[in-house]
């Protein structure tokens, strides 16, 4: 399901973690790095590859900026986009969700920056999984217990 209305979100809103920052400044700096290299005999061309490297970096780290996760009353949700047709949420319903779970190893415990599924019961291309999500291990328990409360909730009636 995707939209690009921003529904009302309750509880916290988990973001990308730094650690997913590092990739694209690497590259970048090893890009601009090689691109001085290479073209040091034509200024022109080095300005516009510069240009272009850190144009590319910045729509990079501004993306990783903008994606969010979060719940609300119909389910769990991720925001994500910049420009005005780029920005989207998609996500999966209550009724639909499976469970959400988080993949520890040394290093995302280190870093509190874990990979995050969010399950859908019928269909693996609507899942959400999202890497480098900051403090993942509690977005998965907050899901999965806003989970839990909305089943419950809907049992009542």
């Amino acid at each position: 399901m995707e939209s690009a209305a921003t529904p009302n979100v309750s509880g916290p809103i988990f973001r990308i973690s730094w650690v997913a920052y590092l990739k694209t400044v690497g590259f970048s700096l090893l890009a601009l790095l090689l691109t001085l290299g290479v073209t040091q005999a034509n200024i022109w061309a080095s300005l516009v590859l510069t240009l272009l490297i850190l144009t590319y970096a910045a729509y990079q780290i501004l993306m990783l900026r903008s994606i969010q996760l979060y719940t609300d009353l119909d389910g769990v949700w991720v925001f994500r986009g910049i420009f005005p047709w780029d920005k989207g949420v998609s996500g999966v319903k209550w009724r639909d969700l499976e469970d959400a779970v988080f993949f520890p190893n040394f290093l995302s415990w280190a870093l509190q920056s874990y990979t995050v599924r969010v399950g859908h019961r019928f269909t693996k291309s609507s899942e959400i999984v999202l890497r480098n999500i900051a403090n993942g291990k509690e977005a998965a328990m907050h899901i999965n217990e806003s989970h839990k409360q909305a089943l419950l909730g809907t049992a009542d009636h």
